[in-house]
């Protein structure tokens, strides 16, 4: 399961999961194109100096996923300075803890437009170029919400089941041109964003009592699922959600 060779292009890449897959596949041979907000373009350095540490090539572009002229400039930059894009990580994502009830227009075109409608216009740009250079691996974030319900996430939910459901509709169309769309559906994992959660009493003892692997996830966790999706050994497999939940999903 190596990258050798392969320009991964990944959003949310200065923390959390973006973080660690950039780092997994540096560390796996690809280059590495890595995408954050233009505010948190410093939050890359230590990610870019994690990738060029492994001898791989580093280039950090500013992305605001909501923006179709930004997703426009990234893919032409990306391929300006790296000639092409064999892997898209979709990982940029946000969420907000809502009661149904409370949620505004502007919480879920917020929520809806990041997640879902930005991934999506992300995933046609770079997908044409992939089908121009002859395929490619496209990895979408798609979370145990897209799988089942849970209290005050709404938008939340929505986003990332319509992930699962898009993600076979493009393996679907673009197989024929050798792209092949996969993506995963991590539990509950321990960053900066989620910190509070896992300071919950009641939280932590919601998830032992629901997830039978009864301990945190980490970014980690899910780096092993997003090289096998990215490398060779997952040619045959495409419109897949892999599920790495600690069980969370099983009952």
């Amino acid at each position: 399961m190596r990258l050798d060779g392969k320009v991964a292009l990944i959003t949310g890449a200065a923390g959390g999961i973006g973080k660690a897959v950039a780092e997994a596949y540096a560390e796996s041979g690809a280059d590495c194109i890595l995408c954050e907000l233009p505010e948190k373009m410093s939050d890359l350095d230590p990610v870019c100096e994690a990738v060029s540490g492994c001898g791989r090539k580093v280039m950090p572009l500013p992305l605001q996923v909501r923006d179709m002229a930004s997703i426009n400039n990234l893919v032409d930059a990306a391929i300006g300075g790296m000639g092409r894009i064999d892997i898209l990580v979709n990982s940029a994502g946000v969420n907000r803890a809502i009661d149904a009830f409370d949620v505004t227009e502007e919480d879920w075109d917020f929520i809806l437009d990041i997640n879902l409608k930005g991934l999506f216009f992300l995933s046609q740009r770079a997908g044409r170029e992939m089908k121009e250079s002859g395929g490619g691996k496209i990895i979408n974030m798609a979370s145990i919400m897209g799988m089942v319900g849970y209290y005050q996430r709404a938008p939340y939910c929505s986003s990332k089941a319509g992930i699962v459901n898009l993600t076979k509709v493009l393996a679907i169309e673009w197989a024929p041109h050798k792209i092949n769309v996969n993506a995963i559906g991590p539990t509950f994992l321990v960053t900066p964003l989620t910190q509070a959660y896992f300071d919950d009493p009641e939280k932590r003892e919601e998830m032992a009592r629901r997830q039978p692997i009864q301990r945190p996830g980490q970014p980690e966790d899910v780096t092993g699922a997003a090289v096998f999706l990215a490398s060779d050994a997952a040619d045959l497999i495409t419109g897949h959600t892999m599920m790495v939940d600690g069980g969370w999903t099983a009952w």
